[in-house]
């Protein structure tokens, strides 16, 4: 009931923007109207500005809040394509009392959600999505997937997504307003408190939908899975954003890609160095905001504890076991997340990419960057080691700080800046000899080795040099014993070849 009523408030307050709108917009005729007919300077003045800002008004509510017909995230499966999946998904529907999806979709994200294209102020009904994660498929078991189904078809039951459209287009329209005012501070300012107020209302509503839902889930799957599949989602989604930070962002620089990309995140997972790491990341405190959209995990956890147990049968399969072909499934969701430029890459294991990744985007710019302002500083067309050795000597790091700044190296720090990315350059020409390569490894980043295994960090001895040039024969010296020669030079072609450039396309976006 009390959910209902504040639904309700935020429909009334949704309402109240457009009204507010209309309100600013007849004030401002009138204003116009006195200007014109009296024809004060200062009353021209003051309407001139409250029309713009009407005009800027209008548009952020007309133009950014109008609705789009976005193409839908991940790839559709049919019952015929996952048969398991659909009767199970059917048969929660219906101990939940809800209709089912007329469409369920994998995604490339750790998490489910489910939408619904409503008309009439939610009042028709309209064609129901289901979104799976595809990873989170990954994460939890067959008990614990379930549970999340229930929960994302307990929005359903609860009518939660009814009102999801045009509430998400009225905040839409509301946020793209004020971005439009910024140079009407008056009118800007009535805005801002307007939806501090509504935001505050719509997100209390929408915290306390998902605790419903939490309900609806373990009244069919019980708490130790609804639990457990929450705890296990916000590790797993830290997981999946350090995965695709650290190792799928490197497809783009390696000119190369991954047979199967969840594959490589399985294995990610079940890493036992990474599990601490995890357990911490959901032991972690939360810092919560009034504007939270949904409650937070010990909060979840807490309500969940005091529901009744009811009779369910335990299911401890994979959640992958819902899939009639688990490899096939990632792989047409793999291929709704990679761009087209990136699909055409050629094929490489986990630790090719890396190597090459690595190289390519820590150390092939910083060699051409840094060799070029050395010619540039010096007037030499070959720059050497020794040319840069000679630029610190001779304390000419500031300009080679400028020079690098201005090839689009950024840090606050000048000194860092430049031992950095000097180093990067010295470390590359240690991997072009074949003196030192990237050793990839699941359980932390991928070091720089030498041939004996050793790692190679030549940070602190550039930068000694950088801060002292009394220091640059250390460097020197320290450069001999890693195997870097005064005559060392750039290759002509750093880069490895491979094929044409790729990437990733931007994932679905947070799902509720």
């Amino acid at each position: 009931m009390l959910t209902t009523f504040r639904a309700a408030v935020a429909v009334v307050l949704l309402a109240g923007f457009y009204v507010l709108v209309a309100a600013i917009t007849v004030g401002t005729v009138f204003l116009d109207f006195y200007a014109v007919k009296y024809g004060h300077a200062g009353g021209f003045k003051v309407a001139a500005l409250a029309t713009f800002g009407v005009l800027a008004m209008l548009r952020g509510v007309f133009v950014v809040g109008r609705h789009k017909h976005e193409e839908q995230p991940g790839v559709a499966v049919t019952p015929r394509d996952e048969p398991e999946l659909w009767r199970t998904v059917t048969e929660l529907a219906h101990q939940v009392r809800t209709r089912v999806p007329d469409e369920i979709r994998l995604v490339p994200d750790v998490n489910a959600a489910v939408s619904e294209n409503t008309r009439l102020l939610g009042l028709v009904p309209g064609r129901r999505y289901m979104y799976i994660g595809m990873p989170l498929m990954l994460s939890l078991d067959a008990d614990e997937m379930r549970a999340v189904l229930c929960h994302e078809l307990g929005h359903y039951g609860g009518s939660h997504t009814r009102l999801g459209g045009i509430t998400y287009r009225g905040r839409t329209s509301l946020i793209g307003t004020i971005e439009r005012l910024r140079n009407h501070p008056i009118i800007r300012t009535m805005f801002l408190l307007y939806a501090t107020l509504y935001l505050r209302v719509s997100q209390a509503v929408s915290r306390r939908q998902e605790l419903e839902a939490d309900a609806a889930a373990v009244a069919i799957s019980g708490r130790r899975p609804m639990g457990e599949a929450l705890r296990k989602v916000r590790a797993s989604a830290a997981a999946w954003n350090f995965y695709l930070a650290s190792y799928c962002a490197l497809i783009g620089p390696a000119q190369a890609r991954p047979a199967d990309l969840f594959a490589g995140f399985f294995t990610l997972l079940r890493e036992p160095s990474r599990q601490e790491e995890l357990a911490k990341v959901v032991n972690a405190p939360e810092e919560r905001s009034p504007y939270d959209s949904h409650p937070s995990l010990a909060e979840r956890l807490a309500a969940i504890a005091t529901l009744p147990e009811p009779a369910a049968r335990p299911d401890p399969r994979p959640a992958l076991a819902l899939l009639a072909d688990p490899q096939r499934a990632a792989l047409a969701t793999q291929a709704s997340m990679l761009t087209g430029e990136a699909l055409r890459l050629p094929v490489l294991d986990w630790p090719q990419i890396v190597e090459r990744g690595l190289y390519a985007g820590a150390n092939a710019e910083a060699m051409k960057d840094v060799f070029t302002a050395a010619a540039q500083a010096a007037n030499t067309p070959q720059p050497t080691v020794d040319t840069v050795l000679r630029i610190l000597a001779g304390g000419g790091a500031g300009d080679l700080g400028t020079r690098l700044r201005m090839a689009g190296w950024q840090d606050d720090d000048t000194p860092a800046l430049v031992a950095r990315v000097v180093a990067r350059a010295f470390e590359g020409l240690l991997i072009q000899a074949g003196r030192a390569r990237y050793v990839f490894s699941w359980s932390e980043v991928a070091r720089l080795r030498d041939t004996g295994g050793a790692e190679i960090d030549l940070t602190d001895l550039v930068r000694r040099a950088v801060d002292d040039p009394g220091q640059v024969n250390a460097l020197y010296e320290g450069l001999l014993r890693v195997g870097i020669t005064p005559a060392a030079a750039p290759m002509p072609e750093p880069i490895p070849a491979g094929a044409a450039p790729g990437g990733m396309a931007p994932g679905p976006g947070p799902l509720r």
